[in-house]
């Protein structure tokens, strides 16, 4: 059978980037196409400039179909922005036959689907997080049992009507096929947590330019997903008022950080010299130590500032982190799910490679933290290895499991699609 090609489409706020990959039956996903251009008419994980907006998308895509030699006529796209909300609710069937069957499966989701929401919203997924066969509960994969009541509690998330079809929008003008569209939180999920984290209890954050998602899971199942409107770009802001540099500067420094602090900090003219002086003895560990709180900066070639302090810079992340994270901890709390996270919290997107931001996050959540690197892919994975393609990776593990299962309801991965 030939290959399938699927092309992932993560629009951010801070870039649009663009993953082209061949699915066979037995293999890995395989990338051959990879591009990554800077966003442009996009706001907080919202279009606000159609034109700009379909430039960056065009500009993404035709350096990965360049690079993978082929023209696609389909993608799978992401979306975010604080508009996305979620629910859960149960959906009820009687059994037609003696088993269940896939048909039994689906009209049980329909049926959970009949939630209301604003005539503004429109529904993105409709997850099964258990099936509920004659009261027993815990069932993933009903299909083949026997029973005369299927129930299913199911995780919705929907979004706003004008962000979703200004996307569909965009796409549509370069004469592409929307295959469906995923919540990036959903999506970096596939690409991240481990089937044991899932169990235990966790917290997915995929911290982008202007947004930070949110995911939660409880016993494999999703619990929570939401967005908060604030990410690294926060983060480049303060940094060029603490630091007193221009945001361009601000944003290479931002980027750079963690390089620049792993190199050997400078040394001073009087260090030099006292070394010429005195050779390795032991007047020069005190300059050592006074070195020890500097980052150099001058490979950047900042106007006016070569030094800066190691302790301001990771004060200024850790306040603006430690401020989104109690963001998110409250919006979680109010929607009634109370995250029990043994597993702790999972961080990925661009701005997760942030130094101390794993300290702002176990203090202010009280429970572990790691950084999360996309696994899952094969080929042309160097460019897209970092927690920044989370999202974009989890778009091709997705699109593989909607297109070889069928839309099964029983691999939690391809809910009902909402258009």
């Amino acid at each position: 059978m030939a290959n399938r090609i699927i092309t992932a489409l993560d629009i951010g706020s801070s870039k649009v980037c663009s993953v082209i990959a061949t699915v066979s039956d037995r293999n890995e996903p395989s990338v051959i196409g990879v591009s990554s251009v800077p966003s442009q008419g996009l706001k907080k994980g919202v279009i606000v400039n159609i034109d700009e907006a379909i430039n960056s998308i065009a500009n993404s895509l035709e350096a990965a179909e360049r690079m993978a030699g082929l023209t696609v006529s389909s993608v799978y796209i992401s979306i975010n922005g604080k508009h996305i909300t979620s629910t859960n609710n149960k959906g009820v069937v009687a059994v037609a036959q003696d088993e269940i069957v896939t048909d039994d499966v689906f009209r049980a989701i329909e049926s959970a689907r009949t939630v209301s929401i604003p005539p503004s919203r429109e529904i993105l997924h409709v997850i099964p997080r258990e099936f509920i066969v004659d009261a027993q509960g815990g069932i993933k994969d009903p299909v083949g049992m026997s029973g005369t009541r299927l129930e299913v509690d199911a995780h919705i998330v929907s979004a706003t009507s004008t962000a979703l079809h200004n996307l569909i929008k965009c796409v549509q003008q370069l004469g592409l096929r929307v295959d469906d569209i995923v919540f990036s939180g959903w999506s970096a999920s596939t690409a991240i947590l481990t089937d044991t984290e899932k169990e235990l209890g966790v917290m997915l954050l995929d911290v982008g330019g202007g947004t930070t998602s949110i995911v939660t899971f409880v016993e494999d199942a999703i619990t929570y997903s939401g967005s908060v409107p604030f990410g690294g770009s926060n983060v480049t802001n303060d940094l060029a008022i603490g630091l007193r540099v221009s945001l361009e500067d601000a944003e290479r420094i931002k980027l750079n950080a963690e390089e620049l602090i792993k190199s050997k900090p400078p040394e001073s003219e009087a260090t030099k010299r006292r070394k010429e002086v005195t050779g390795k003895g032991k007047n020069e560990e005190k300059p050592k130590e006074k070195q020890k709180d500097v980052i150099d900066i001058s490979s950047l070639e900042v106007d006016g500032v070569n030094t800066i302090s190691k302790k301001l810079f990771g004060e200024i992340i850790e306040a603006r982190m430690g401020e989104i994270f109690d963001l998110v901890a409250t919006q979680v709390e109010q929607s009634g799910n109370e995250a029990s996270l043994p597993a702790g919290i999972v961080l990925t997107g661009g701005a997760s490679l942030l130094p101390s931001i794993t300290k702002a996050a176990k203090k202010i959540f009280g429970v572990p933290a790691r950084v999360g690197y996309p696994r899952g892919l094969t080929g042309l994975v160097e460019e897209i290895s970092t927690p920044a393609y989370s999202v974009a990776q989890g778009l091709i593990l997705y699109g593989m499991h909607d297109e070889g299962i069928g839309k099964s309801a029983s691999s939690g991965m391809s809910p009902i699609k909402s258009s």
